[in-house]
């Protein structure tokens, strides 16, 4: 089976053919998609399809150093440069030489480093932490974020030039909930790798199941139903996973199995117009507290429709079981009842 990026939907489609695309080039290229989206994966794969594919691919988490050593980490450090730096160290710029240097959550790097990697991809240039002999830089960088680098650059937290040198080409990864048709394709690369890697048994998941999991909401996005599929691999090898045995936050996220279409309407429809006073003369409305008033008995009367059942309550009101529950806390009424 493919070790590529899996998917058939539309949006997956485009995004290969732009990966296609911006392989053959040597221009620098911002990833951006929520965690969990294969960033990483995408980042591989342009590498792997260029011309620097022999040498080296270097990932580098920005977030995941401590500011104090990220610096070193990047450019390498000359002997003595520092406490502690008894011999010469080769940075992950030298060690990409020649191939591609990932910069993983650039938006994690600081102020600082952010105006000398700006005269890296600039004058192609740089030079060790205690050096002052200039080092050419011959890589290709490729960062990523699932942070909104425009609004950082707003906020004065992430530098103008650097932002627009970085996203000379944006590669935007579409989350799981944009693409759930590649779900069924997801899974059954996941368990094919499980038993070709002879970690245990396959598994299969019921039509049901399949159903509940194709309307979550999938927050973590492929991380996430990739840990999914290896807990049933783990606890239900050899079996099938049925829709009951899902972990309740996917479950909360669909209507369980006797609720009714959202497209009928069973029983009377909850008036549209509580009953709550809403004067047009003094000296002017209280808008939240009246927008709260008709929040909680709207959430009161859905309840009582459905006997205080969480999760058809919030599928009719369309809002998430946990969202809900949340709001039940808050008001602290009689709508709070017990799980």
């Amino acid at each position: 089976m493919s070790t590529g990026f899996i998917g058939k939907s539309p949006c997956v489609l485009r995004l290969l053919d732009l990966v296609e695309r911006v392989s053959r080039t040597e221009s620098t290229l911002l990833i951006v998609g929520e965690s969990g989206t294969g960033k990483e994966k995408i980042a591989r794969m342009i590498h792997e399809k260029s011309p620097r594919s022999r040498f080296p691919f270097i990932p580098v988490n920005c977030g995941a150093i401590p500011e104090g050593l990220i610096e070193s980490e990047l450019f390498g450090h000359e002997k003595g440069a520092f406490t502690g730096a008894v011999n010469q160290r080769s940075g992950r710029f030298e060690l990409a030489d020649g191939g591609t240097l990932f910069l993983d959550e650039i938006g994690e790097l600081p102020l600082n480093l952010q105006v000398k990697l700006l005269r890296v991809l600039q004058e192609k240039v740089y030079e060790r932490v205690g050096g002052s002999q200039p080092r050419k830089a011959n890589i290709r960088i490729l960062a990523a974020t699932h942070r909104d680098l425009e609004k950082m650059v707003r906020d004065g937290e992430f530098r103008e030039d650097l932002f627009y040198r970085l996203s000379v080409i944006p590669v935007e990864i579409p989350p799981l909930r944009e693409r759930v048709e590649d779900i069924p394709l997801l899974i059954e690369y996941f368990v094919k790798r499980w038993v070709d890697e002879d970690r245990g048994d396959s598994v299969s998941f019921s039509d049901g199941s399949k159903e509940v999991l194709l309307r979550y909401r999938w927050p973590g996005n492929i991380r996430e139903l990739e840990n999914l599929v290896e807990r049933y691999l783990v606890l239900k090898a050899g079996e099938e996973v049925a829709r009951e045995d899902l972990p309740e936050k996917v479950l909360s996220g669909v209507p369980i199995p006797d609720t009714p279409p959202l497209t009928e309407t069973p029983g009377p429809i909850v008036p549209v117009t509580p009953g709550i006073e809403i004067p047009l003369n003094g000296d002017g409305l209280d808008l939240p507290r009246i927008l709260l008033d008709l929040e909680k008995e709207l959430i009161e009367k859905a309840l009582d429709r459905f006997g205080g059942n969480k999760t058809r309550a919030s599928e009719y009101l369309g809002i998430n079981r946990t969202t809900l529950i949340e709001k039940l806390k808050r008001f602290g009424s009689r709508a709070e009842v017990e799980e």
